[in-house]
């Protein structure tokens, strides 16, 4: 498996990343473990979760992800091998506050070492932003987990273009640890959240970018192309807002190039992703062995200019 990097990190990731959201959600931790030892064995060894995972669900309870990632790593003894990534700072019950004080944040990292059973988290995301709070207090109660090896490295997710620019600029001015990855909603359906002004300012500080909903919670692989697709479906609150005319035309672009390539509507949506400008490494979760085929599919094809201008055209935005 080859690998990229994450920006000025340090950190090296293969080129697509797991995501943990569907952990004790979608999948019980029985093929939550059968999920992670295909992956492992595959070459997938990078890993994103975050404390709120994942409570969203009936009877799941936050941190959950996170127990069933450590309790793994923990009896297959493969901590050293895994790139961790867990995110804080999102309100742990429904509706909850964000909170990014440095009280709060030392409290939730404690929280997310213990779940996940280990000594030190390799990435540690701000989960959101909350503009009541100064950026500084996040990078300080970062920095003394950094200073005792606990956390390696901070990223931040969510983030205005404002906020994120500030947070750099403090960090400088503080002699404060400073963000090194991003993480903002973006695929072929949501473009504007990253594309432009935070797009920018990754680039100029050489943040490493990783996507997370690559896959528009499951729209983007062509399951779902009416409301009756999406009936009893657990993605149907993610899902149901792409069901429209732009929605319709970015599918069947994407059924264009799979066609032409032989491969999954999510392969070329994951490599589409792969392609631009600033992304280091997307973030893509699966629920069946099957569904790792479109990870294997997106790295190995080869999107002509002409394939990215067709998928660029049918996901422009207003």
């Amino acid at each position: 498996m080859k690998t990229v990097k994450l920006g000025k990190s340090g950190l090296k990731s293969a080129p697509i990343i797991f995501g943990g959201n569907v952990f004790g959600w979608t999948l019980d931790e029985k093929e939550s473990f059968k999920m992670l030892d295909e992956l492992f064995e595959r070459g997938f060894t990078t890993i994103d979760t975050a404390d709120v995972y994942s409570r969203w669900a009936d009877g799941v309870s936050h941190g959950t992800s996170e127990r069933i990632i450590g309790k793994w790593m923990k009896e297959r003894k493969l901590r050293d091998k895994i790139t961790l990534i867990t995110k804080g700072g999102s309100g742990l019950q429904p509706g909850g506050p964000k909170d990014n004080s440095r009280d709060y944040l030392t409290g939730t990292v404690k929280d997310s070492l213990l779940r996940l059973q280990t000594d030190y988290i390799d990435l540690y995301l701000t989960h959101f932003d909350d503009e009541e709070t100064p950026v500084e207090e996040a990078l300080e109660a970062y920095q003394k987990f950094m200073t005792s090896g606990e956390i390696k490295h901070i990223g931040a997710s969510n983030f205005s273009a404002e906020r994120l620019q500030k947070s750099i600029t403090v960090a400088a001015e503080k002699d404060l640890p400073a963000y090194e990855v991003f993480q903002p909603e973006y695929n072929l359906m949501v473009r504007d959240k990253f594309e432009g002004k935070i797009e920018k300012i990754c680039s100029e500080n050489n943040l490493g970018v990783i996507p997370y909903f690559s896959l528009a919670s499951g729209f983007l692989t062509g399951k779902y192309r009416t409301k009756e697709d999406l009936e009893g479906k657990d993605r149907k609150m993610f899902t149901e807002k792409f069901l429209n005319q732009r929605g319709e035309k970015v599918l069947k672009s994407l059924d264009q190039i799979s066609e032409k390539h032989n491969i999954s509507q999510a392969g070329v949506a994951l490599a589409w992703l792969m392609k631009r400008p600033g992304v280091s490494a997307p973030i893509a979760s699966a629920t069946k062995s099957s569904h790792l085929k479109s990870f294997s599919e997106a790295i190995e094809v080869s999107l002509s200019k002409e394939d990215m201008e067709v998928l660029n055209e049918a996901s422009e935005t207003e």
